[in-house]
């Protein structure tokens, strides 16, 4: 009886001892792989190579198939959504105080009119660049495009090198960037700006440039008309000067006076530099890593002509007319 008990519990313990041994064999192999993975070239942040086979491409998820038109460009970030409707919000602001605070009360019909129209228009214009620039594809590239059938129609020659984002999977194009809150590769790649939830590249470039012009322009009309009517409800009566009560109209006043100092410093300075990079043909991304030169040096001319259209119109003050970029270079994913 004895004999028998030992013998089973020799029994389980060998049980035991394989069943370790063979869990620890699996946590080892796993361990392996996960230290194989690490090591891949799969997980750098660039891949570059001269072969298609290389890019492994079979990682990859195809592209979608429905045009891209077709779908609305809408980045869905909390911070971004939050500046925009902000945004929005301040230009209301401005324009009930512009109206209703200074212009109506005013005894100069005229004056009321010709100012409350061209700030009224002014104000449209910059809402209206806002939302083009915010829900403008900025220039992506399409996600997935890694493919093998697309690297092949590429048609590359010895010595031509293409460039794989392992972030969206993509062939980036020269000049791209990837954007960690887009989640994609944008062309021309200046910054992404949280005031207009989007980033501002070769597509959108125009509409973020005509927002910072028009807020710019909005902002200085209101400090000018704060000041005329500063002057003017010091030399009369404040009960007569504002349908408000004479506190309410010096808080609506100051409010908009910090308001219009900031916006216009801010928007001034964002205009200057997206001028000066276009000029330059070099966006502020490239400025900042000080990146190698490597495409045609055109004139300042031609470069505007490249971000607002050609040739130079009325269209280029306007953020319904969308310029021609022409079409897209498959040889531009090579360097």
């Amino acid at each position: 009886m004895d004999s028998e008990i030992q013998a089973q519990s020799n029994r389980v313990t060998l049980l035991f001892s394989e069943n370790y041994s063979l869990n620890q064999e699996r946590a080892c192999g796993e361990s392996c792989i996960h230290s194989r993975m690490k090591k891949s070239p799969a997980h750098r942040c660039r891949d570059i190579e001269r072969q298609a086979g290389y890019l492994q491409p079979e990682h990859c998820a195809p592209p979608p198939t429905c045009p891209r038109s077709e779908a609305i460009w809408f980045i869905r970030d909390c911070c971004g959504i939050v500046c925009g409707v902000i945004t929005w919000f301040l230009v209301f602001y401005a324009e009930f105080v512009v109206l209703f605070v200074m212009l109506l009360p005013a005894k100069n019909l005229l004056y009321s009119l010709i100012n409350g129209a061209l700030f009224s228009t002014l104000a449209f214009l910059a809402l209206a660049s806002h939302a083009r620039a915010m829900c403008t594809d900025p220039g992506a590239v399409p996600k997935g495009n890694a493919t093998k059938e697309f690297i092949e129609s590429l048609q590359l020659k010895p010595g031509q090198v293409v460039y794989k984002c392992p972030k969206c999977c993509s062939i980036k194009p020269d000049r791209a960037h990837h954007c960690s809150v887009c989640k994609r590769c944008i062309k021309k790649m200046d910054h992404h700006c949280p005031w207009v939830n989007n980033c501002v590249g070769e597509k959108n470039q125009k509409f973020f440039v005509l927002f910072t012009m028009y807020i710019a322009l909005i902002s200085l009309h209101a400090l000018v008309m704060v000041a005329f009517h500063f002057i003017f409800c010091l030399e009369s009566d404040w009960t007569k000067c504002s349908t408000f009560s004479p506190p309410a109209t010096v808080i609506f006043l100051i409010l908009l006076c910090f308001e219009g100092l900031l916006f216009l410093l801010f928007t001034s300075v964002m205009f200057g530099t997206q001028v000066h990079s276009i000029c330059t043909d070099e966006t502020g991304i490239e400025q900042l890593k000080k990146e190698e030169r490597r495409w045609a040096k055109r004139t300042k001319w031609m470069n505007m002509r490249v971000i607002f259209g050609h040739p130079f119109s009325i269209a280029w003050l306007s953020p319904f007319a969308t310029p021609d970029h022409g079409k897209a270079d498959y040889y531009q994913y090579v360097v």
